[in-house]
Formats: C-alpha cells, sequence, structure tokens
C-alpha cells in the first residue's frame, strides 16, 4: 500500500473486506492506482518570463468503464493528494452505480496569484501534456477546486484542437455553449441536499429543528447553505479560506453569497468598516466553527480538517461530507466511539460526479436535457443510493462509511468477476 494520504484512505477499503465476500482478484487491483502521470508545464507569463508548474492525472481503476474524476488547482496539490482523490472517486462512481471508474488530476499553483491570461495557457498547456491519458472513451476530466467551466471549456477547446474534431465529451462541468449540462454548476450542493433531507427524515429529524455550521462557502458550501436555508434549516455559521461568521438566530444566506461572489468576502456582509448591524453574530475562525454546538457539521473545504487532535471536541451529533476527505480514519473511530454519525463523502458529494455523467451522456447522444429533468433524475439516483447504503447499514450494524465502501465494493465485485478472476480459471 501507498503511505500518507492513500494509505489513510486504505484503511477504510480495509474495514469495508470485513463485510463482503470479495475474490483476491479485486483486492489486488484496488491496492495501487492502475497509472500515474506526472507532467511540467511551460507557460509563459504575462511579464515576458518562462515558468514551469508541476501537473498530474492519476486513472486509479477502470473495471467498471473510462475513468472520471476533477482537476484541481492548489498549492498543494501533489502526486499522493491526487492518487487518494482518483481512489476516492473509484468508489463513489461504483457507490453510485456510475458506469466510470476513478481518476483525479491537478496542477500545484495558487490560482489566484495569475491573471486570466496565464491560467488559459497553464490550462492548454496541462491538456497539451496529458491528451495521450485522457478522451471520452478513456478518462474524462472535470471541476474541482479552483477550476470551473471556463477552464473546463479551455481544456476541451484544446483537446479538439490537438484531436483536429470537436471533442464535449472529453471533459465535463463545460459551459452550456459548449456542450455544458445544465444543473451541472450546482450539482454537488443538490446532491448533497437530496442526501440530508433523505437521512434526516429517516433519524426522524426536521428541518425547523436543526441548526447547521458549513466549513467552506465556494460552490458547493455556498449553494447547499442556500438550499438548506430555503428548506428551513436554520444556518448558523459559514466560512471560507479568510474566516467566518456566527450567528445563534441564523444568517442571511442569500445577501452572503451576494457580496461573497462580488469578492467582499463573508464577513463584509455583517461588518463595514467599525459597524456591525443585522443580527447579533461574531466572526469565528474555521476550527473554531468546526467545534461549533450546532446539530449538523458540514465539511465543504478541503481533506483533513477533522483529525485526532480535535475529534473530541467536535459537538455535532451528525457530519455530512461535502468535500472529499475531510475527516481522517483516526478521527472516524474517535466520532464513532462518541455517537457521532458521518456521512461519507462518496455519497453526500456525489451530485457532482452524477450530473457529469449526465453531461457525458448529453454530449454523445447530442441531445440535451431540462434542468427540471437533470435535477429529477438527480433526485432519483441519489436517494435510491442513499436509501441502499443506510439499509445496508441497518442490516449489519455498520458505520453509514463502512456501508458506502461495502456496497460499491459489491458492484466492482460484480465487475471483476464477470472478467474472470482465479476461481473461475481453477474450478
Amino acid at each position: 500500500m501507498l503511505h500518507s494520504t492513500l494509505s489513510d484512505a486504505n484503511l477504510r477499503l480495509e474495514k469495508a473486506l470485513r463485510y463482503v465476500t470479495i475474490s483476491n482478484d479485486a483486492i489486488e487491483r484496488l491496492k495501487y492506482p492502475k497509472a500515474s502521470l506526472c507532467v511540467s508545464i511551460p507557460v509563459r507569463m504575462d511579464d515576458g518570463s518562462l515558468r514551469v508548474f508541476q501537473g498530474y492525472r492519476v486513472r486509479y481503476d477502470d473495471t467498471r468503464g473510462p475513468t472520471k474524476g476533477g482537476v484541481r488547482f492548489h498549492p498543494n496539490v501533489s502526486l499522493d493528494e491526487v492518487q487518494s482523490l482518483a481512489f476516492w472517486m473509484t468508489f463513489k462512481c461504483a457507490a453510485l452505480n456510475l458506469p466510470f471508474g476513478g481518476a483525479k488530476g491537478g496542477i500545484t499553483i495558487n490560482p489566484k496569484d495569475f491573471s486570466k491570461f496565464e491560467l488559459e495557457r497553464l490550462s492548454r498547456g496541462y491538456v497539451d501534456a496529458i491528451a495521450n491519458f485522457i478522451g471520452p472513451d478513456v478518462d474524462i476530466p472535470a471541476p474541482d477546486v479552483y477550476t470551473n467551466p471556463m477552464i473546463m471549456g479551455w481544456m476541451m477547446d484544446q483537446y479538439s484542437i490537438i484531436r483536429r474534431k470537436i471533442t464535449p465529451a472529453v471533459v465535463t462541468g463545460k459551459p452550456i455553449s459548449m456542450g455544458g449540462s445544465l444543473g451541472r454548476e450546482t450539482a454537488t450542493a443538490m446532491g448533497a441536499f437530496f442526501v440530508i433531507h433523505t437521512l434526516m427524515e429517516k433519524l426522524g429529524r426536521t428541518s425547523t429543528d436543526l441548526t447547521v455550521a458549513i466549513q467552506g462557502f465556494g460552490n458547493a458550501g455556498g449553494v447547499l447553505a442556500e438550499l438548506l436555508a430555503k428548506a428551513n434549516y436554520r444556518v448558523v455559521a459559514v466560512s471560507d479560506s479568510q474566516g467566518g461568521i456566527y450567528a445563534k438566530t441564523g444568517l442571511d444566506i442569500p445577501s452572503i453569497r451576494q457580496y461573497k461572489e462580488s469578492s467582499r468576502g463573508i464577513k463584509a456582509v455583517y461588518c463595514e468598516g467599525t459597524v456591525c448591524n443585522i443580527v447579533e453574530h461574531r466572526v469565528i475562525t474555521n476550527a473554531e466553527l468546526l467545534e461549533l454546538d450546532v446539530d449538523i457539521l458540514i465539511p465543504a473545504a478541503l481533506e483533513n480538517q477533522i483529525t485526532e487532535e480535535n475529534a473530541p471536541r467536535i459537538k455535532a451529533p451528525y457530519i455530512f461530507e461535502v468535500a472529499n476527505g475531510p475527516v481522517t480514519s483516526a478521527a472516524d473511530e474517535i466520532l464513532e466511539q462518541r455517537g457521532i454519525q458521518v456521512f461519507p463523502d462518496i455519497l453526500v458529494n456525489a451530485g457532482g460526479v452524477t450530473v457529469s455523467y449526465f453531461e457525458w451522456v448529453q454530449n454523445r447522444s447530442g441531445y440535451y436535457w431540462s434542468l427540471n429533468e437533470v435535477n429529477s433524475r438527480l433526485q432519483e439516483r441519489i436517494v435510491e443510493e442513499t436509501n441502499r447504503i443506510w439499509d445496508l447499514s441497518q442490516d449489519l450494524g455498520i458505520s453509514m462509511r463502512t456501508a458506502a465502501y461495502v456496497h460499491a465494493l459489491n458492484r466492482l465485485e460484480d465487475a471483476v468477476q464477470a472478467k474472470g478472476t482465479r476461481d473461475y480459471y481453477m474450478s
């Protein structure tokens, strides 16, 4: 097994293996990524200088179909991180019964430090470097942290230039005008909302009784906050990379989103200079948000936010992982012992890859769906798989995370068996 983040991810797999009958062939296939690519991307900067950036793309497993996964632009991107995210994507696609394997990509960069011209050259240079590693039938990139529809559009366009034909299905999360799907930008949040609402009903909790804190106010966290607020959940705390705000009576989420999108930051909504008004509130750090006394905690930023160190101080009885890997395996053990239920990323944030699948299907057929059709299909699939994983959790007396991995492993095993295993050949 690989070490660090990927080793941590593999601990979840090992726990789930106790509850499934699975061939050694399948276990061996899942131990290591199928293919990992590291590339150097030279970019001519606006001032005329040349800089070289490190990029990665990992195809973890393609047993169930071409691999699928996002591309992130972030200073902490590394091969280990990308491999771990590709591992999670493998199980996410299987858990949602999508005909994909798992992949991920990224570039080590702080995109806030660069112009749009430089980011375009970087995005096209990345595709130049990985063009033989991706394709509509091989590996399909998508947006992730600090990438967006425009960046996906540049990537699709560059791939089409290289192949000398328009190839919209090579990338998902594109602008609508370039073959993107309606509902893709809000899909991660919408899927998470369907999971939360479905499970809270199963637990006998109503939205008006529940308080929510959300760490991360980007495309997923911000949209989810608004969906929850509209459904009468009381969102009392939100944060971005600069910090957050907490108001016991609840926050005006639409106003916060409006200010955030105009780059004024979350705190500016309630504090202008020395004047703070609208509701009584306090400024908090991201670390403080995680430890608030709320009913639902939603880490929607980056991985490894709840660790062995702060897990004993978490007060929320329900944690929904909208980010990838925000709770470490060591923290998982502590939270489980304390009776805190963690609902895993491979289910909770699977709305994005589900609608990416819908986009890929639309690109390949040339027939595009309405927003209502996209959201209806998303709800149907998310609720169906949430119910299956919940039932598995209850039947086996295991956590929702382990149940999600068991559910995915059963599907991966079916695909491995279909190609022949040791038992087949030796019988």
